[in-house]
């Protein structure tokens, strides 16, 4: 196992995500322990010493469970990873009353990292309201040690983890983004890894493989990257790439069965960086993946001057992309939701003025209407 230092600790590069957890007849909130816990052995005997789970997991299960698991292993040989739910804004006044109950489900006197969880357009401004007092509670316990890491996880945009930043950084210790050679250029992660290097933030990996997208190919891109690599798995040049990027620390990957933790362990056995060759390879394998799927809107916003109602195409043209290329998700939703409704795909009139001034020809009001009925 490949072990990276974060202050006085030596981390297992690879962390095992408690989000997808094996579960029983497809029911999420049923997570199957026997499973679980021969996958929690192996893991703990290959190494792997990081352990991350969070309030909504597997409908409030996965803590309960992974306490369980855990209990029976010396309390200084894991380190196990929570969070503060504020996907979920009517949890912004009872810090207090979910931290202790988190320390009671999952059997522990103090988290070694904890995080706000998934700071994001939504949630951005209760975040930021100091009255809720999120943050005193949680610097507070951090000062007690019952909190030894504190830091955040973003799903939002390179603004929100700005303004996060400048209230904050100087108290978060790492943050966790999505990051893959995907969305390196799709969802501007490189911007954020950039960003996080200017406030000195390591970086923690989610979604490497992006909820299992990138753990198979087309066949004429995997025949590319075997002739680049032809030991190499498909799923591991996902884990290449971040082993490239010096940033990133830890890498969270949710695995759902045995078979997956074992190869992701037997890939993390050693560093294999890639080379600017393959780097420039794989990231064109990602430029083709998305021409096929997304729309070519390249933000020049010519639109936005000749919309009557004011909307913010290009963003919302992106948060379009975002969906349909994931084929749903709770990412597009949730942003719009932080919008007021004149500011939604909804409020398009379809009047085409955009169209009519757009470089690259989009069919922007249908784009709008698709929109509105795939987030129905």
């Amino acid at each position: 196992m490949i072990y990276k230092k974060f202050q006085d600790l030596e981390l297992s590069a690879l962390g095992m995500g408690a989000m997808r957890l094996p579960v029983i007849d497809g029911k999420d909130g049923v997570i199957d322990e026997g499973a679980a816990e021969k996958m929690t052995a192996y893991a703990m005997e290959q190494g792997i010493n990081y352990y991350d789970t969070a309030w909504g997991y597997h409908e409030g299960q996965s803590e309960l469970v992974m306490g369980k698991l855990l209990k029976p292993y010396p309390r200084d040989s894991f380190y196990l990873a929570t969070k503060f739910p504020g996907y979920d804004l009517s949890n912004m006044d009872k810090v207090q009353p979910i931290f202790e109950e988190q320390l009671r489900k999952c059997q522990v006197e103090y988290f070694d990292f904890y995080l706000f969880h998934n700071v994001c357009e939504m949630n951005i401004d209760a975040y930021l309201d100091e009255t809720y007092g999120i943050h005193a509670y949680l610097t507070k316990q951090k000062k007690a040690g019952r909190i030894r890491h504190l830091g955040f996880s973003a799903h939002g945009g390179l603004d929100v983890m700005k303004r996060f930043l400048e209230q904050y950084g100087n108290d978060m210790e790492f943050c966790q983004i999505q990051l893959n050679y995907l969305d390196w250029t799709f969802q501007d992660a490189k911007a954020k890894v950039e960003l996080l290097r200017e406030y000195n933030i390591p970086v923690w990996v989610m979604e490497p493989l992006r909820g299992g997208r990138l753990a198979s190919l087309p066949e004429d891109h995997e025949k590319a990257l075997l002739a680049m690599r032809p030991q190499e798995k498909i799923p591991a040049w996902a884990f290449r790439f971040l082993q490239t990027i010096p940033e990133v620390t830890v890498t969270l990957s949710g695995m759902s069965n045995f078979e997956q933790l074992k190869e992701n362990i037997d890939t993390f056995r050693e560093e294999k960086p890639l080379t600017d060759e393959e780097m420039k390879g794989l990231l064109g394998i990602a430029a083709k993946m998305l021409e096929k799927k997304v729309l070519p809107c390249t933000a020049c916003r010519y639109c936005t001057t000749h919309c009557p109602k004011g909307l913010d195409i290009p963003s919302l043209l992106a948060l379009y992309n975002e969906h349909c290329f994931t084929e749903g998700g709770f990412i597009a939703p949730m942003a719009m939701r932080a919008l007021p409704e004149e500011k939604r795909p909804a409020a398009c009139i379809g009047c085409r003025s955009c169209e009519a001034v757009c470089p690259q020809q989009i069919k922007i009001s249908e784009a709008m209407r698709d929109f509105v009925e795939k987030t129905k």
